[in-house]
């Protein structure tokens, strides 16, 4: 399940720094 994981980890990292407000390039 590693490489479903890393498709799912990722759109979660982006729910995550939204709800901290680090959205847009600053999160990156």
């Amino acid at each position: 399940k590693i490489g479903d994981g890393k498709i799912f980890v990722y759109p979660l990292e982006q729910a995550v720094r939204i709800r901290t407000g680090e959205s847009g390039p600053e999160a990156l």
